[in-house]
């Protein structure tokens, strides 16, 4: 066997936000549990000890299924799914809220551990990331007759130090590219490792149905499968100049690149945000004017949450924009650009008022969001004047949000 020049690893934490939560509650383990529900379905401990639990039968409102055990999933619930359509597929599974501080907290926790063994990571999200292996010590050396017992054991220190640092379980994927890790790291969920070589594309890889690739969505998978190529290895089989043909100069030359699992991009230790954003979507659709008092404050919340982002991330921004989904699906986004980047909740609010000045509000509301973009680092941004300094400004227009 011919080893690879490169080593990529894909860890993905194994039902991350479901599996935090059954640390606070370990009873629970084995349990079909499903996160996204609202801080009222947090569990009620008893005097005497018990705990009363939300079941999901129980839930009314329009919130999506964060994410759930493996437990629920064997029950056909997953995330981005509707709680009420999760509801008639499992009644009695438990409801908890999500927490998102604490997930923060564990995908910092779960980061560290593994910069401790191969320090060059790529962060993809709260519980996932790409580690090149590489140049780490061990992975090339033959275990016993094993040549490839080095790079399982360096994958098999990774998952134990996550382990004691976290309490949780993750799955790796080890192979020479970032396209066969992201695959491989799906094969032997929950708690596995993967490694994967080129030469086991025709057994591990090309029976797999064409959604496996990362880069084939819902239309392009509903494309092939229409033109008969349902599995990875159809693509493979297929003449790159047919795929060409059927899906454009590049998307078809990458398919044909990717089902023979070729891939060339490097692990990228750092990239700049292009923006950051919270929304929310709210369990009834809210009128402008019944609702107005109770609109205002969310938006007022947004942009403080957004602010708190931002000062721990250290950016400003020069570029704030809205997002309003109304009722029927239709989705509103506008934009204001201010002269000098802003940090502050009162500046960011500031500037969604001359948004929302921009909008027509004939419908009602279901959800909101806010986001800041043309980011540059807080050590960028010109310190204000001292008071005295100041020229007084004049009174701000009244921008309250309707």
């Amino acid at each position: 066997m011919q080893l690879p020049e490169r080593w990529i690893a894909h860890l993905d934490m194994d039902a991350f936000y479901a599996s935090v939560e059954l640390l606070r509650y370990p009873q629970l383990k084995g349990q079909a549990v499903v996160i996204g529900g609202r801080r009222a379905d947090a569990p009620r401990q008893l005097e005497d000890g018990s705990w009363v639990y939300s079941k999901l039968r129980d839930y009314t409102g329009r919130g999506v299924v964060t994410t759930s055990t493996y437990a629920a999933r064997d029950l056909g619930v997953f995330s981005a799914m509707g709680l009420m359509k999760a509801a008639l597929r499992a009644p009695d599974a438990i409801l908890l809220p999500a927490d998102f501080d604490s997930y923060r907290k564990y995908s910092r926790l779960f980061k560290a551990a593994v910069a401790e063994v191969a320090p060059v990571i790529e962060d993809r999200g709260i519980d996932e990331i790409y580690i090149d292996l590489t140049d780490v010590p061990g992975v090339r050396d033959a275990v016993g007759h094993d040549p490839l017992g080095g790079v399982k054991a360096v994958a098999r220190e990774i998952k134990n130090s996550v382990g004691r640092a976290t309490g949780l379980t993750c799955s790796i994927g080890v192979t020479p590219n970032k396209l066969l890790s992201k695959i491989a790291s799906e094969l032997d969920k929950p708690d596995g490792i993967s490694v994967l070589t080129m030469d086991d594309l025709p057994t591990r890889v090309w029976p797999l149905g064409v959604r496996k690739i990362n880069g084939i969505g819902p239309k392009a998978s509903e494309k092939l499968i229409k033109l008969g190529l349902e599995t990875v290895g159809d693509i493979a089989a297929a003449s790159p100049a047919w795929l060409v043909e059927q899906f454009g100069d590049s998307y078809g030359q990458w398919l044909h690149n990717a089902s023979h699992g070729r891939d060339n991009r490097p692990v990228v230790t750092f990239s700049e945000p292009v923006s950051i954003s919270r929304e929310t979507t709210f369990e009834r659709d809210l009128s402008a004017v019944h609702d107005r008092a109770l609109l205002g404050s969310i938006m007022d919340d947004l942009c403080e949450s957004l602010a708190r982002d931002l000062e721990r991330k250290r950016y400003a921004g020069k570029t704030v924009g809205i997002k309003l989904r109304f009722e029927g699906f239709i989705t509103v986004t506008r934009d204001q650009t201010v002269k000098a980047a802003i940090s502050s909740a009162a500046d960011i609010r500031h500037a969604v008022g001359l948004c929302l000045k921009r909008v027509k509000f004939d419908k009602r509301l279901r959800l909101m969001g806010v986001r800041i973009g043309n980011l540059v680092h807080a050590s960028e941004v010109q310190p204000a004047a001292p008071a005295k300094e100041r020229v007084t400004e004049p009174a701000r227009e009244n921008l309250s949000l309707f």
